[in-house]
């Protein structure tokens, strides 16, 4: 796992330092054993700190339609859901194997009349979508982020919130710590995204440290 590892800490371990104790997601036992199973097996799924963070921001935005690019195993749609009953979600997949897996998980969870699990590239995915999203929550390739932007842009409605996780990387995109080679291009993506979000006109944006690193921007209403 690898291709994931660099970008993704369980959270949920008891005797956590700092304030990571504090947050614990209030979640269904059922979604809670899906995290338990993933994180057992390394698959890039929200921590606690990340998935609190972003059932607070839905349930205080209440979207009606919800766009995520990553489904991974359906863990951090699932917990939308939960907060947001109303809610229509759309989540893109590109793997196969993660994707069939989410699509038994929203079964488990009760939600899948509510879901829309689509397998595909994200950026092919996201050329065909049909706006307006009023929450996006972007957890998909990393290298990719500023690539999607101007499309998710679009797709977002006016006083919608974009959510871009792991967007500081251990301290390398923001130059707080020595990118390992093999990383370089990764960092570099990622601080291009952050200069786009922080300086774009249309956004007003808060880069903070939850999780990995989240990017909090918001469409500005006209």
């Amino acid at each position: 796992m690898d291709d994931f590892s660099y970008a993704h800490r369980d959270t949920s371990a008891s005797g956590s330092a700092g304030v990571a104790r504090f947050n614990v997601p209030h979640i269904p036992p059922e979604l809670q054993n899906i995290r338990r199973e993933a994180f057992a097996r390394e698959i890039p799924v929200a921590g606690d700190e990340t998935l609190c963070f972003l059932m607070a921001q839905a349930a205080a935005r209440r979207p009606a339609r919800i766009l995520e690019l990553g489904t991974a195993v359906g863990t951090s749609a699932a917990a939308m859901a939960y907060v947001c009953p109303q809610a229509q979600i759309v989540t893109v997949e590109r793997d196969e194997n993660f994707y069939r897996e989410a699509v038994k998980n929203f079964d488990i969870c009760g939600i899948s009349p509510r879901v829309n699990a689509i397998l595909g590239d994200a950026g092919e995915v996201i050329s065909k979508l049909e706006g307006p999203f009023d929450l996006i929550f972007l957890d998909s390739a990393k290298v990719q982020y500023v690539k999607y932007l101007p499309r998710l842009k679009e797709l977002l409605s006016s006083g919608g919130v974009l959510i871009a996780d792991d967007v500081l990387l251990f301290g390398w995109a923001s130059g707080e710590a020595e990118v390992p080679k093999k990383r370089r291009m990764l960092a570099l993506h990622i601080e291009e995204y952050l200069r786009a979000v922080s300086t774009d006109e249309q956004l007003i944006t808060s880069v903070i440290r939850v999780g990995d690193g989240i990017a909090l921007s918001v469409k500005r209403q006209i």
